[in-house]
């Protein structure tokens, strides 16, 4: 079989002028981005605003594991299957970052013959939404810099600076550094620090604004330090935010694609979900809910971090009710949470298969607690074995979970069809949507709903920064906001090396944060950095070009 990029770049792509067309948007109402992509304007979005909304589909996972899982593949490759069985569909789904597009994971534009395209520019620089993101930052970081550097008339405290600069690239030798070096002009000294783009505060802004003026009223609340009497100071005290703004007045602006066999495909925003809350923009999925009757969209890794995020904040804040929910699931995936070696996790083995498969019997329980239908996906693999395929079907009958075979790696959206109709099947059954937990609740009370009903956890333990920084939080009132729990993706725990379903644990929460103009408050729990770096031998050394084409893209 041709590799991802092969599959990619041998396709026939329809000009984006006609994938639009064929949503019934107008040709004043895109801003083409080249031949096959486009951004689509504010005037469409007011032209469809009282629209009927079709049906919201959410794809998630099993945890993440090395053996793969193929969550994207198999978003794109169900929106493709709803075509072959006469559905009108289109999928949402986040924009790559480039730290893992050269680090460890690769690509996120599926793979196979279920991939979006143009694969190779919305893996590399795309629409320029990132690097808007990474400048608006970056403004604010320069302006507060300078504020201090000309007078400080605010009395900002070098010491209690929260804000970061961020770069979209894996770079641990940033995640700690010391800026304003080189004597009384070139500024201030003082410790700084790095996030990854996909982390930053204006990433989750740009993907929860309902428009512009929401933007701009938004990033003007990020907190970005104290002053010397231990009183907030907002960007927009120093005046920042309009400037922002302005970087950004393209960047929100969603993006349309389209997937290998021409189904539409709207593109953005990309927090990470190990550290942010994982979805695309809500401006996306609301404006793709207007555009077809049934909704494609997908959340970052395992259903215990991407998922719970989008129904508890995301959901939340856009006022979403999802119809149904995809649970993604392979044979290998389940194996290695049994604790077997990655490169044997294509063997036949079904004594490990019935270990780990207690990981996809957590995350089915999981979404259930939404009151909202399940299907799960199980991913076949080439290497897949059938009694294998055969065990992990009978455990969904068990556990009364509606399921079906996925095939859309290999065979596109003909692959897709079973799984498709359970789909269209789920969306019609009842549901009853509702957040996890209650606005309500404190800090605490919100923290331990989640890692008791979703992580399986007896219980929380806060360091003493925890606890001040709790305390701080609660103090400028973002006790009543969600929480955005920073844990590990390889586990339900906040141990990576926990695999499977881990009983008897605690989950340590080290710190918390106050995003106040995303709107919720970030937990940080085990190890998790918000600047990643590279391994050992990272995908980049892959990339190259020869003849002008990109090779080892993936």
């Amino acid at each position: 079989m041709l590799s991802d990029i092969e599959i990619a770049q041998q396709a026939e792509l329809l000009p984006i002028k006609t994938i639009a067309e064929n949503l019934g948007i107008k040709e004043d109402e895109i801003e083409p981005y080249g031949k096959y992509k486009a951004k689509l304007s504010d005037e469409l979005m007011d032209r469809l605003k009282d629209r009927p909304d079709g049906k919201l589909i959410l794809v998630t996972a099993i945890n993440p594991t090395p053996a793969g899982e193929g969550k994207t593949t198999t978003t794109a490759g169900l929106g493709q299957a709803m075509a072959k069985i006469g559905k009108n569909a289109i999928i949402a789904l986040r924009e790559p970052s480039l730290g893992p597009v050269f680090g460890i994971k690769g690509g996120a534009a599926g793979g196979g013959y279920a991939q979006v395209l143009p694969m190779e520019d919305i893996n590399l620089h795309f629409t320029g939404d990132m690097h808007a993101i990474t400048a608006a930052n970056n403004l604010c970081c320069a302006m507060l810099d300078n504020h201090i550097q000309q007078g400080n008339d605010l009395g900002i405290d070098p010491r209690r600076i929260l804000i970061k600069r961020c770069l979209d690239m894996n770079d641990r030798a940033l995640r700690n550094v010391i800026v304003g070096l080189g004597g009384k002009v070139n500024g201030v000294p003082r410790e700084d620090h790095f996030c990854i783009t996909v982390a930053s505060e204006v990433m989750a802004i740009l993907c929860l604004a309902d428009d512009i003026d929401d933007l701009k009223k938004r990033l003007g609340n990020i907190l970005v330090a104290y002053n010397y009497n231990g009183e907030p100071v907002y960007a927009r005290d120093f005046k920042a935010d309009g400037a922002m703004t302005v970087l950004l007045k393209d960047a929100i602006k969603p993006n349309l694609v389209q997937t290998l066999e021409g189904t539409p495909a709207v593109m953005h925003g990309g927090p990470f979900a190990n550290i942010a809350h994982g979805c695309n923009s809500v401006r996306a999925t609301k404006l793709a809910l207007k555009l077809a009757d049934y909704c494609i969209t997908e959340a970052g890794f395992g259903s215990d971090l991407g998922a719970e995020k989008f129904l508890d904040i995301k959901c939340r804040y856009a006022g979403l009710k999802p119809n149904a929910i995809v649970l993604v699931a392979t044979s290998r995936a389940l194996k290695y949470n049994a604790g077997i070696n990655k490169a044997e996790c294509g063997e036949p083995n079904l004594e490990a298969l019935k270990k780990g498969i207690v990981n996809l019997g957590v995350h089915i329980e999981n979404m259930r607690k939404y009151n909202v239908p399940v299907v799960v996906a199980i991913n076949r693999f080439i290497t897949d074995d059938d009694a294998e395929l055969k065990f992990i079907e009978d455990y969904c009958k068990e556990k009364g979970a509606d399921f079906a075979l996925s095939d859309v790696f290999a065979n596109g959206g003909e692959g897709g069809k079973a799984l498709a109709q359970k789909v269209v099947e789920a969306v019609e059954k009842p549901s009853d949507f509702a957040p996890i937990y209650s606005i309500d609740l404190s800090v605490k009370e919100k923290i331990e709903a989640i890692a008791k009903n979703i992580y399986g956890a007896e219980g929380v333990t806060y360091t003493s920064a925890a606890e001040k920084a709790i305390k701080e939080v609660q103090a400028l009132g973002g006790d009543k906001l969600p929480v955005c729990i920073a844990k590990t993706q390889y586990s339900l725990s906040d141990n990576p090396s926990l695999l499977g379903a881990p009983k008897n644990f605690t989950i340590t929460v080290r710190n918390v944060s106050l995003s106040n103009g995303a709107g919720f408050v970030v937990v940080y729990t085990g190890d998790i950095m918000t600047m990643p770096g590279l391994p050992k031998v990272p995908a980049a050394e892959k990339v190259d070009i020869e003849n002008n084409k990109v090779v080892g893209l993936f």
